[in-house]
């Protein structure tokens, strides 16, 4: 009992947000003025609602709360920026909240850091691995941050915790701010791939283990601060999602092969695959109300499903794009700017090539299921917040992408000479 007692205790101070807001102060972030005034008032009446601080608390005001905190090494009064942050157009939320920092490079380093978890990245990573690096690996990584990025959003409306509050916490980004707020899914596929990186590649690749080492941890560092720094997660939320993905890892990785071989050979995977991936959907989507989140989770669903099916149409029609056994270990000794303009060229064909599938199918989806399912289309927004539009709309869509991800794009690199 005492040890449970200890665990709440440290558990609760993980969770304050007031450790949150003197890290966001460390690295030089303040809020707008008045804001010393809210965060007092904050501790008197507890924290409001998913983190959202009343608009009249924060708003105007140029000036800023004195005695916040530094960066070390800074000089001089701080810049005051204006911005408004990436908003969610399924949400109505403004998003635009003033805030002030004595560090810009942190600024765009921790925004950096949010990126490694957002959809730009993943559209990115995920085809250059697959295009021009090696298939073999991209898709076993895919399997992974599937199930980890799955179960992450699952647990979310599971556990229902609200965002860190604010104030005293500084929103930086507000994007997300609807879903919940345990475990953080940006730490959990931030440990998650660079690890599954490093342990897939590591002897299939030549590299020092040393590099991998050092990558892995600053890429996983970069993310979990991130979300310190960005008010979007307190510690505990962080630290959770780091050893959740490290669980996840270790039960899916022995399996992955299996995972990925099923894919490949069985005659029936399609059928499974497309059956497994939706019912998985549907089920996260009873979890809870309406959030993005439940539009994450069939987005990464349809993706995962559509690159499982298109590895075995692959595998069927004899297109193998895994490197030839006899070419391993791999080495980038052999980059050339020959090798490095084609690599860039194909990864520039195939993003437009992936981006103009995801509009296409978006604009035929949605009116599609709003027929079907006899919903209202005039405010697309509220339509979408509707299981019977949001779900298949992201699940197909998504699920074309990812098909055309390992099927389509490489059929026309074959087409026109860039295999």
């Amino acid at each position: 009992m005492a040890l449970c007692r200890r665990l709440s205790r440290l558990a609760a101070h993980l969770q304050d947000p007031q450790k949150v807001a003197a890290f966001q102060r460390l690295c030089g972030v303040e809020g707008p003025m008045g804001w010393a005034d809210a965060e007092q008032r904050a501790g008197v009446r507890g924290p409001v609602a998913n983190g959202s601080p009343p608009a009249a608390e924060w708003a105007g005001g140029q000036g800023h709360p004195a005695g916040n905190g530094t960066v070390p090494g800074g000089a001089g009064p701080p810049q005051r920026w204006r911005r408004r942050p990436r908003r969610n157009s399924l949400t109505e939320e403004d998003g635009s909240q003033e805030f002030s920092t004595r560090s810009r490079f942190l600024y765009y380093l921790f925004s950096l850091g949010t990126e490694l978890g957002n959809e730009l990245f993943y559209i990115l990573f995920f085809p250059f691995c697959i295009w021009n690096l090696d298939a073999w690996l991209g898709r076993r990584l895919i399997i992974i941050w599937v199930w980890v990025m799955y179960l992450g959003q699952c647990a979310k409306d599971v556990i229902r915790w609200p965002r860190p509050a604010s104030p005293p916490v500084v929103k930086l980004e507000v994007f997300y701010n609807t879903e919940y707020s345990m475990p953080s899914t940006h730490a959990m596929s931030g440990t998650a791939i660079p690890l599954a990186l490093l342990i897939l590649s590591y002897g299939r690749w030549q590299y020092p283990l040393m590099f991998g080492l050092i990558l892995a941890f600053c890429w996983c560092l970069l993310v979990c601060c991130s979300r310190i720094y960005m008010g979007m997660h307190s510690i505990l939320d962080v630290i959770a999602g780091f050893l959740y993905a490290i669980l996840i890892l270790v039960v899916f990785h022995p399996v992955v092969d299996l995972i990925d071989n099923f894919n490949l050979t069985y005659k029936y995977a399609p059928l499974i695959i497309i059956s497994l991936h939706l019912a998985l959907g549907i089920f996260s989507f009873t979890l809870d109300t309406w959030s993005t989140s439940r539009g994450d989770t069939a987005q990464i669903l349809g993706c995962g499903a559509g690159v499982a099916c298109g590895s075995h149409v692959n595998y069927m029609m004899g297109l193998n794009l895994d490197p030839p056994p006899k070419t391993l270990p791999l080495s980038l000794s052999s980059l050339t700017v020959t090798v490095f303009g084609k690599a860039i060229l194909r990864l520039l064909i195939g993003v437009i090539v992936l981006l103009l599938t995801k509009v296409a199918m978006k604009k035929a989806t949605i009116p599609l299921a709003c027929k079907i399912f006899c919903i209202p289309h005039d405010d697309v927004r509220k339509a979408r917040q509707r299981m019977e539009v949001e779900l298949p709309y992201r699940y197909i869509t998504y699920g074309t992408v990812g098909f055309s991800l390992m099927f389509i794009v490489p059929c026309l690199f074959h087409f026109i000479g860039l295999s």
